[in-house]
């Protein structure tokens, strides 16, 4: 028997997806270690994040990894092909999510930018060199052992069509089969990049297909230009609420507007449905329903929506070879 998980590696989030659900852990990762502190009066005694190792050494992911080694940030896309932190960060969310016992088919969602021009092909090989095969790390001091027989490539904006048009079961919705022969507009606005992809009768239209690293990130850096924090620190600040984003918010919606303009001009008007997706969409959901009015919609989970709608994809594959 094979397990089915969909994989996302945000920049903000690492998003898994399979039978069980779905999960959603901080991007963070940061190496080596200090020795922890002993309690101490009247100071809380704070929970460490999970500890990976592996051949490459330890590691810290998850929720306040970057208090506890030196936080590891890498925002090329190089980082999605063989880093041994991201690989520490997808066994980190293995962990928590439960660490299958059967072999896995994995689909793994890219940024759009990623999968464009020369090195495309490179890239995609690379993820699948990366990700498959046999893989053994320690997590917390447990040992796990994890088989990856097939993995499948494609774009995070795939994903989130995929999770608009189908059911749970992997099923097309009635109500949605024509938007899957028209033309529909899918938006990604994540941590590191904003993606743009237009799907015309299930094929790409290349001219409004693009990517660009405009995402929340650089909301982040018009907050504290000056580097005092790293970008996982003011992520979490940002999700707690901590954050004053009042001044800079305008200045980074206006990019991400820009953007969009350059690319779609008012060709969305020609467009069935806008998707819009990832953390970004819920900053810049007013200004989005202004532009696209009533062609715009957010899914229930605009954060899991890339590898929730990658996991009904591969059901919906499944459900194809039956015979």
């Amino acid at each position: 028997m094979t397990t089915t998980l969909a994989f996302d590696p945000g920049y903000g989030n690492i998003k898994l997806f399979g039978r069980k659900g779905g999960l959603v852990m901080p991007s963070c990762v940061s190496v080596g270690s200090n020795p922890s502190l002993r309690r101490m009066a009247g100071l809380r005694t704070a929970k460490p994040p999970l500890r990976i190792e592996v051949q490459a050494g330890l590691f810290h992911v998850g929720e306040n990894a970057h208090d506890w080694g030196r936080p590891v940030e890498n925002l090329d896309f190089e980082r999605l092909t063989s880093s041994p932190e991201m690989l520490a960060l997808f066994y980190g969310a293995i962990t928590r999510y439960g660490v299958p016992t059967d072999p896995v088919d994995l689909i793994v969602g890219l940024p759009i930018a990623s999968l464009m021009g020369e090195e495309a092909s490179a890239t995609q090989q690379g993820v699948r060199s990366a990700f498959g095969g046999t893989h053994r790390w320690r997590a917390d001091g447990a040992e796990h052992t994890l088989t990856v027989t097939a993995v499948h490539v494609t774009s995070q904006p795939v994903g989130a069509m995929f999770d608009y048009l189908l059911d749970d079961q992997g099923a097309l919705l009635s109500s949605r089969r024509a938007a899957f022969k028209g033309e529909m507009g899918i938006l990604g606005i994540g941590l590191n990049t904003v993606d743009l992809l237009v799907v015309r009768d299930s094929s790409p239209v290349q001219r409004f297909t693009t990517g660009g690293k405009l995402g929340v990130r650089r909301l982040l850096e018009l907050l504290h230009p000056e580097g005092t924090y790293s970008l996982g620190e003011l992520d979490g600040r940002l999700r707690e609420g901590s954050l004053e984003v009042a001044k800079a918010l305008p200045v980074w919606q206006s990019e991400v507007l820009g953007f969009i303009e350059r690319h779609w001009g008012s060709a969305f008007g020609r467009f069935d449905v806008v998707l819009v997706v990832s953390g970004g969409a819920l900053f810049l959901r007013e200004s989005l329903l202004r532009r696209f009015r009533e062609r715009l919609f957010v899914p229930y989970d605009p954060i899991l929506a890339t590898a929730r709608g990658l996991y009904k994809y591969l059901l919906m594959r499944t459900r194809r070879r039956q015979p």
